[in-house]
């Protein structure tokens, strides 16, 4: 009876915690965390497990499974079409450095008042918003033999006949497949360091101006240790998209010609060779580099900037002690 009695009143407290503002609260806030956090699970973090235990197995979509442990990510490492297309990423990267450089550029001239500037933002914007697909069909056309890039370019005196060809030529065609990606989203970067520029207190540049400082020495000294957190996060963005490139080789070349990066690999290993523990595998492995590439990133840029903020600190204290002397020496005279 008094066990009948207790759980009772656990009851009628627990209902009444219920009823009241702060139960609800709580209510509310558990519900909306488990259900996003439920739908990530079942979404993200279940397939990914499962695509981890099929790396350790030769299998097919349908059919009969075998265990081969690590054998799988040893192929990834020892054949050529696979670990052998993460060169490629090498060509991606350097894009994504021009990218950079070429989107804050443009940022921080367009921070300033330039007639027509907000215009010129759209433009530049406008080819992150078209689809992937539609800009792979749009690129293909305009490398192909005679179309849009070469009929530019006879226009400039240039002869058709002494033009590479932009997609077989296998000593340019990657480098034309990275200057798609740059087209596309070197308007989101700039959007990005926009932004961030914006949000510099004004009065720094005004300050700056008054003791002679250029547009460089503003830039330098002003606009970049102030949007250090921006730059940390677009390098790391455009170093790791670099390492997972699939649209554009994938549209344009279909991976023909030693186009074909990681990704488009990864997709005919799975796809077409129905040979998909080894297309776990290398996106395990993938996921693995992306990963050290994003730490080492980071250490880096943090090493970067914390260098820069001590050689600022050591010039400020040796401009103290100069001033010091100085003031020492006016007084004793």
């Amino acid at each position: 009876m008094a066990a009948q009695a207790n759980t009772a009143g656990s009851k009628k407290g627990f209902m009444q915690w219920a009823r009241s503002r702060k139960g609800q609260q709580a209510i509310i806030i558990v519900a909306f965390m488990i259900i996003p956090l439920l739908l990530l699970f079942t979404f993200t973090y279940l397939p990914f497990g499962e695509m981890v235990g099929f790396s350790f197995y030769k299998m097919k979509y349908v059919g009969k499974r075998t265990f081969v442990g690590w054998k799988n990510y040893a192929s990834v490492f020892s054949r050529k079409d696979c670990f052998g297309a993460l060169k490629l990423s090498l060509y991606y990267m350097g894009g994504s450095v021009v990218q950079l450089a070429l989107a804050l550029y443009l940022a921080t001239v367009l921070s300033f008042k330039v007639k027509g500037g907000n215009i010129f933002k759209g433009f530049m914007f406008f080819p992150y918003l078209i689809n992937g697909i539609a800009i792979g069909f749009i690129f293909k056309f305009f490398y192909t033999r005679g179309f849009v890039f070469d009929t530019v370019l006879q226009w400039c005196g240039f002869q058709l006949d002494n033009l590479p060809y932009w997609l077989k030529d296998q000593s340019i065609n990657n480098i034309s497949l990275v200057g798609t990606s740059v087209w596309r989203y070197f308007g989101q970067n700039m959007v990005l360091f926009i932004g961030a520029i914006m949000s510099v207190d004004s009065e720094l540049y005004e300050a700056a101006m008054l003791d002679g400082a250029n547009r460089f020495e503003q830039f330098r000294y002003i606009i970049l240790p102030s949007i250090k957190t921006i730059v940390t996060l677009n390098v790391i963005l455009s170093i790791t998209g670099s390492l997972s490139a699939f649209e554009p080789p994938y549209v344009i070349t279909s991976g023909a010609n030693g186009t074909g990066t990681y990704f488009v690999v990864m997709n005919e290993i799975a796809h077409t060779q129905q040979k998909v523990g080894l297309a776990s595998a290398m996106a395990v492995v993938l996921l693995l580099i992306i990963f050290a590439a994003t730490i080492l990133q980071k250490l880096f840029f943090k090493y970067v900037f914390r260098s820069a903020e001590d050689e600022d600190f050591g010039a400020a204290k040796k401009r103290e002690k100069q001033l010091a002397r100085y003031a020492a020496r006016k007084a004793g005279r």
